[in-house]
């Protein structure tokens, strides 16, 4: 397997305000990773096991990066019952055996690793992840179940845990490998999901049962201790529901390692037949092209050119439709086609309106006009004939609006535009590098359009209008409320307003906001977005089977 080229060497430094904002990414990433904190890993320890990310750690090939996923899952929620850091368990992609593998390690550390309402969801866009890209899943299972006080929360809906084992099931199906190893406690529904695995190992210390000794007490009346109840050598050896009993963690993480270097190795995606020597990217500091704050504009050509190999960028219809830059390229071997948002100002020219010649009007960088969404709307299209994977940069204010825009056709336009990412059949990758608004965020592939991968930068906002715009917009509406209520607010109260609003809709545009919730799959620093881009087309070149491509009804 080609690696991503670490030839170049690191990038100056970033300053400024970038400085500041990867400074703060780095020690929320830390507090993050340190789960239920020092004491909590202690109690861990004192049982002779390991942390979630400990055992990732020795679970992947020596030297080769583990890419988590996820990682803020759950950032400020939950904070009434201590919080939930990582949504309680760890997720991402690790090479095992020399093939990418999705890891999926409960975090005992945190509520012993019991299932909140975002945990759930964060294991099934992990198991999607998966299923996906046809990658092997491995499940270090450490957890006391559904947390019970928000268990209404939990249990019944389509994405809620019930779908943890429908995946689990479905990825079994299509002959995903999994593996599963009890490395603790595995209680009540949660025992379901290593047992649908191919294989199941557990360690002696573990208890696996669909209820604990006090349930089985208070429901049946029956005193059993836990090692006769769902003990390793009860599960062994008289219920023969364990395949591999292990002594400990490193014993069972080193059966994962030798039962997932006997694997067969699949057919690679189509694209990833055409793959060739990577070739290492033009040395350049992202964050001097890229402003924090979106302020300054840039020429994403020169991101583009950035991190492709070599820097060749073959553009597609480049004086047409200028807001957005499609074109091909190669990322670390692989082709690939970028649907990309322009931040320059652009100088378009016109049809004349009656009078001889052409006239012109000015188009900002990061707006959706007409022309560009028929372009980018025709290379998806392209892409896809070619079998080629896509990647959206999305820095988006949204589509145009305005009298000469809606007779343009914009809505139209537009609809034809979601109409071929929503059919797109190609891989999709999106990267946030700064807004992603309204429906523009539809446009260049958010998450509701199933992009195999999206990362943010810390740049990104996320929202469906700018911070300005939607705190005057609220603003104007709870200004409207106290003026019916008969309290129209003073000057002073009217500035302290408009604060709360904007602090409130500032706090929900920051990308960790979105994180949190699994809008994103993880906040990335720029100048580590070539490696993880071409990690993240390894992963999808794990999947051979393409489907037909088919667009529907489409605007004309």
């Amino acid at each position: 397997m080609t690696q991503p080229d670490t030839r170049a060497p690191a990038p100056p430094t970033p300053q400024g305000a970038w400085a500041e904002a990867l400074a703060r990414l780095a020690a929320d990433q830390q507090q993050v990773r340190a789960g239920g904190g020092p004491k909590a890993q202690q109690r861990q320890h004192e049982k002779n096991r390991l942390t979630a990310r400990e055992r990732i750690a020795r679970l992947v090939d020596e030297g080769t990066p583990f890419d988590e996923l996820m990682t803020f899952t759950g950032y400020g929620m939950y904070e009434d019952v201590g919080g939930c850091p990582s949504g309680g368990t760890v997720t991402g992609i690790g090479t095992i055996a020399g093939r990418p593998w999705m890891i999926i390690a409960n975090d005992a550390t945190v509520k012993a690793g019991a299932f909140f309402p975002i945990t759930a969801k964060k294991v099934i866009r992990a198991q999607t992840i998966a299923l996906e890209n046809a990658l092997p899943v491995v499940y270090l299972v450490d957890s006391a179940g559904v947390y019970l006080p928000m268990q209404d929360e939990i249990f019944p809906d389509q994405d809620d845990f019930g779908r943890v084992f429908y995946l689990n099931a479905r990825m079994s199906a299509q002959g995903i490998p999994q593996i599963a190893a009890i490395m603790g406690n595995c209680v009540a529904g949660g025992a379901y999901l290593p047992v649908m695995c191919d294989t199941l190992i557990m360690t002696e210390g573990s208890g696996l049962y669909l209820a604990g000794p006090a349930l089985v007490k208070a429901a049946i009346g029956q005193v059993v201790d836990s090692e006769e109840l769902g003990g390793a050598d009860m599960h062994a050896s008289i219920a023969g529901t364990v395949d591999y009993k292990e002594p400990d963690d490193d014993a069972a993480l080193a059966r994962i390692r030798a039962l997932a270097d006997l694997y067969a190795q699949g057919d690679p995606a189509p694209f990833a037949r055409r793959r060739k020597e990577t070739l290492p990217a033009p040395e350049r500091d992202l964050t001097e092209l890229v402003g924090f704050d979106g302020s300054k504009t840039y020429d994403v050509r020169d991101l583009i050119t950035s991190i492709v190999d070599s820097g060749e960028f073959h553009e597609f219809k480049p004086e047409y439709g200028e807001t957005i830059v499609c074109g091909f390229a190669r990322v670390g071997g692989f082709p690939v086609g970028f649907v990309a948002n322009q931040r320059t100002v652009i100088k378009k020219k016109l049809k004349s309106g009656g009078e001889p010649g052409l006239r012109t009007r000015i188009e900002v960088g990061g707006v959706i006009y007409g022309d560009s969404a028929d372009k980018a709307a025709r290379f998806i299209l392209d892409a896809n004939q070619a079998g080629v994977p896509l990647v959206f940069l999305s820095d988006v204010t949204g589509f145009m609006v305005g009298r000469d825009s809606e007779q343009e056709g914009i809505i139209r336009r537009g609809a034809k535009l979601v109409n071929a990412v929503s059919n797109s059949v190609v891989p999709k990758i999106t990267i946030i590098t700064g807004g992603s608004f309204g429906a523009g965020n539809y446009a260049m592939n958010g998450k509701a359009y199933a992009p195999r991968f999206l990362f943010a930068w810390p740049s990104a906002k996320y929202a469906v209008m700018s911070g300005n715009a939607a705190a005057k917009t609220l603003l104007d509406i709870q200004l409207a409320a106290l003026k019916r209520s008969g309290h129209p607010p003073d000057d002073v109260e009217l500035q302290k307003l408009y604060d709360e609003v904007k602090a409130k809709y500032d706090t929900e545009l920051d990308p960790r906001y979105a994180a949190a919730r699994l809008w994103v799959d993880e906040i990335i620093p720029p100048n580590d977005t070539r490696n993880r881009l071409i990690r993240a087309l390894e992963a999808c070149a794990q999947n051979p089977v393409q489907e037909e491509f088919k667009v529907g009804v489409f605007q004309v």
